[in-house]
């Protein structure tokens, strides 16, 4: 599908947003399998955008059981080259209350098992992670979060855990001691595998809670879905107001991570894991 180039992943009920015209649904088969759910087609303020339900519709898929790959893979089929990622967070710092806005810098990764990279079966690829987020895209979330009021905290680093369970106290503390700003369940390997798939990506993390570290206060479910919905309205002005500068945004490395990290030559490259990741390479190995 044409002009397409910015896709948004949902993770905090961002499911409907005012004013969205042209809407149409998608159903995507990858390589890697079949995404969370169908993309959502649509047009906002002029740009055109696809959105991906990164649990499903209803919140149906655990954070261990998302299809990165196949995420991925589906918004890199329709032509996106920016990707958005909505997540709920919880704070490891004072200062970043519940319902902030925290656009972070670095990533620190604590999960396990789950496939981080569309390579291997005979292709060997290691792409640039020293800095997980692009950093045109990160200011540009930063004063369109700014210029719309919302309290927003440029910087720091997100620690992605396995969950689905939230952390031990003695977890919380340790990861303060570290240094870390919020912890959520999944900006890895998201941020990852669009590295790899040449797509620049950015988290917007909406805090929901103090995680369990901060001893007066209580973390529930009850307590995380209201904030979740009181961020969500704010969510969907941030996502109304940046559209229109991502339409033009100049290019940018992230669109060339793949240029000097493919180490295996393209003649012992095995034609079948090839043909799996043609889309994400045909512009170096033919």
């Amino acid at each position: 599908m044409e002009g397409i180039k910015i896709g948004i992943i949902g993770g905090s009920g961002i499911y409907d947003i005012e004013g969205v015209k042209n809407v149409e649904t998608v159903d995507i088969n990858t390589p890697f399998g079949k995404p969370s759910d169908k993309v959502i087609i649509g047009e906002l303020n002029g740009v055109k955008f696809a959105f991906l339900p990164r649990h499903g519709r209803g919140h149906k898929i655990s954070p261990s059981e998302l299809n990165f790959r196949a995420n991925i893979y589906a918004l890199k089929k329709l032509g996106v080259e920016k990707v958005l990622s909505i997540s709920a967070v919880g704070s490891l710092r004072e200062e970043l209350k519940p319902r902030d806005f925290v656009i972070p810098d670095q990533l620190f990764d604590r999960t396990k098992n789950r496939a981080s990279t569309f390579f291997g079966e005979g292709l060997v690829a290691h792409v640039g992670f020293a800095e997980p987020f692009c950093a045109g895209f990160r200011q540009r979330a930063y004063e369109t979060a700014k210029q719309l009021g919302i309290t927003a905290h440029k910087g720091g680093t997100y620690i992605c855990m396995e969950g689905p369970q939230f952390s031990t106290k003695a977890e919380s503390n340790v990861y303060r001691q570290l240094g870390f700003s919020i912890i959520g369940m999944t900006a890895l390997p998201e941020a990852k595998l669009a590295r790899e798939a040449e797509m620049c990506y950015v988290t917007v993390a909406l805090v929901t809670d103090y995680d369990c570290w901060k001893e007066d206060e209580e973390v529930s479910v009850e307590k995380i879905l209201a904030n979740l919905n009181a961020n969500s309205d704010n969510a969907k002005k941030f996502i109304k107001t940046i559209l229109p500068k991502l339409k033009d945004a100049a290019v940018c490395e992230c669109s060339s991570a793949l240029a000097a990290a493919i180490v295996t030559p393209a003649d012992a490259v095995p034609k079948e894991t090839l043909k799996k990741v043609e889309l994400l390479v045909k512009k170096y190995i033919n």
